[in-house]
């Protein structure tokens, strides 16, 4: 029984297909038809709002600093090698292994300290990001009321849709009108 479910679905789809691709390929219609069910591209949303964009222009900026840091560190940390290399035949053995020693740990510490830097820098990221989907909620939910939408998908995760039901430009245009670019509260 289920095989034979199956093979009617399969079936089904088969001969749907050519009719939904010709629909994608066809222009979208002038008036949109009513649909309960709309789809949004989550990282359009996010990378094309003001709000979205002025996220990753301060994590960005947050990198780069954090990237200039560690070349001034390894750059400082390199003419000190040099430094401590260049003294080694003039100073007693132990006395460059207690400074070598020191200098690796050091090194270590630095280079851990970095790490934990970026790691926190990913972590602010995915927070922010969050938040503007947290924060985009209110507005994507009156923008569903006002075209009768029921439930709102991600795009990337249905398999197939006409380009009608696809809300990203016109979220895009209300969350920027109600959320600008974050820095205030709606």
């Amino acid at each position: 029984m289920a095989r034979l479910l199956r093979k009617g679905l399969a079936a089904a789809i088969v001969a749907v297909l050519p009719l939904a691709a010709s629909a994608q390929d066809a222009p979208a219609p002038a008036v949109r038809p009513s649909s309960p069910i709309a789809t949004v591209q989550q990282d359009q949303l996010f990378s094309r709002t003001l709000y979205g964009r002025a996220v990753q222009a301060r994590i960005e900026a947050a990198r780069v600093a954090l990237q200039t840091e560690n070349q001034q560190m390894e750059a400082a940390l390199e003419a000190e090698e040099r430094s401590l290399t260049a003294r080694r035949a003039l100073l007693p053995a132990e006395e460059f292994r207690r400074l070598a020693d020191a200098f690796d740990t050091r090194v270590e510490g630095i280079r851990a300290a970095q790490d934990t830097k970026a790691r926190d820098l990913a972590r602010r990221a995915e927070a922010d990001r969050h938040t503007f989907f947290q924060t985009a909620v209110p507005v994507l939910a009156d923008l569903m009321a006002e075209i009768g939408a029921v439930a709102l998908l991600d795009k990337s995760g249905v398999l197939l849709s006409l380009d009608a039901v696809d809300i990203t430009d016109r979220a895009v245009a209300r969350i920027d009108s109600v959320l600008g670019d974050g820095t205030t509260a709606p």
